[in-house]
């Protein structure tokens, strides 16, 4: 497409500057300056600064995502959570102003946090097939997301001299301990587990009729967020 080109140069020259200087110094001047495009090519593309600022935190967001999902998952999806809590953790730290952009200045429910969201989602579901899960999914999500990225901020707005090393190992064995069993639910006793796992599957059987699915998915909800 015609627009295809500036478009992606603009981006580019955003993010170069995000990361240089801060969202601050992201300005229409600056961008059309170091993209070689006149202002009003940023307005025709790209609405407003806003629309801008949320154009590179989707590309930020795409590169994150396809970087998640590169590569051969770990045969433990617990260990997979954690390495994956790991790279989350790092990829804040070594982009600060583009980590803080997507977490804390996008806007809630845009298709590119979604995308990111979904990759996790994916993540926990392994869990709960592997009967490793002990509160339902959403709910896990929700808390790796929450400490997760909460973490993070507050280890980018604390001066690095003064950074606990060992918070983002604490907080993601907390959440760990918090969402997971030691064991696959046929081995521990317990209905969480075991429904938790048969729920993942769930998408997976065929013997159901659409409204009996229905009808078996409000069950194990009800049994998963039980406690």
């Amino acid at each position: 497409m015609e627009d295809e080109k500036p478009r992606a140069r603009i981006v580019a020259a955003a993010l170069r500057l995000l990361e240089e200087g801060g969202a601050d110094v992201v300005s229409t001047r600056a961008v059309s300056t170091a993209a070689g495009v006149q202002a009003p090519t940023i307005y025709r593309l790209f609405g407003d600064k806003q629309g801008l600022l949320d154009a590179v935190a989707a590309q930020g967001f795409a590169a994150y995502t396809a970087s998640k999902s590169a590569g051969e998952p770990h045969p433990d999806p617990v260990e997979e959570l954690r390495r994956s809590w790991d790279e989350h953790v790092a990829m804040g730290l070594a982009h600060p102003a583009l980590y803080e952009l997507m977490y804390a200045r996008t806007r809630p429910g845009s298709p590119a946090m979604e995308a990111a969201a979904a990759v996790l989602a994916k993540r926990i579901g392994r869990i709960a097939e592997a009967g490793r899960l002990r509160v339902p999914e959403e709910r896990a999500v929700a808390l790796v997301r929450a400490v997760g990225e909460g973490t993070t901020l507050t280890l980018l707005a604390t001066p690095e001299e003064h950074r606990d090393p060992q918070l983002a190992a604490t907080a993601r064995e907390a959440v760990i301990a918090a969402i997971t069993t030691d064991a696959p639910a046929l081995a521990s006793p317990g209905p969480v587990p075991a429904a938790s796992a048969l729920r993942a599957a769930l998408p997976e059987v065929d013997a159901l009729s659409p409204a009996e699915a229905a009808m078996l998915r409000e069950w194990l909800d009800r049994i998963t967020g039980a406690q």
